[in-house]
């Protein structure tokens, strides 16, 4: 599928709205980043490094989470930081991404995005909730590139 028609079937507002909730309760940082073009072979190495573009090692308590889309080459990835890879380890990733690749499958893609991201803010809530000194450190936008 062209990344244009992807994109267009995305309800943004909810996507936007989704992220807003899900960071409303922790110091966590969810980020949806929509890759262009083509991809050869794994999604996760290309995520990883996105992950590191974007700035997202950088979150005071180690706590950003990327849900990174290949529209064209239908690949996803989501890509955990260190202090949120400790608290959940990977069968939360392998539950996530297999419901999302369900989602994908039945091309329900803004239903994919929005509950992954609701699902890692439980998570990020229950491990890094939100205190006094917690401030939004990355844009809530969908990201394209």
């Amino acid at each position: 599928m062209r990344t244009h028609q992807f994109l267009g079937q995305l309800d943004h507002d909810r996507i936007v709205r989704a992220l807003k909730d899900a960071e409303a309760s922790t110091s966590g940082q969810i980020r949806v980043f929509i890759q262009r073009g083509r991809l050869e072979g794994d999604a996760l190495p290309i995520a990883q490094k996105k992950f590191q573009q974007l700035g997202m090692e950088k979150t005071r308590e180690r706590n950003g989470v990327l849900i990174f889309v290949v529209p064209r080459a239908r690949k996803f990835a989501v890509i955990g930081d260190d202090g949120v890879h400790e608290k959940c380890g990977d069968e939360f990733w392998r539950r996530l991404v297999d419901r999302m690749r369900v989602h994908f499958q039945h091309e329900d893609f803004t239903d994919a995005l929005a509950e992954a991201i609701e699902e890692t803010g439980k998570l990020l809530a229950r491990h890094f909730p939100k205190t006094r000194g917690s401030r939004n450190e990355l844009s809530d936008d969908i990201l394209e590139g």
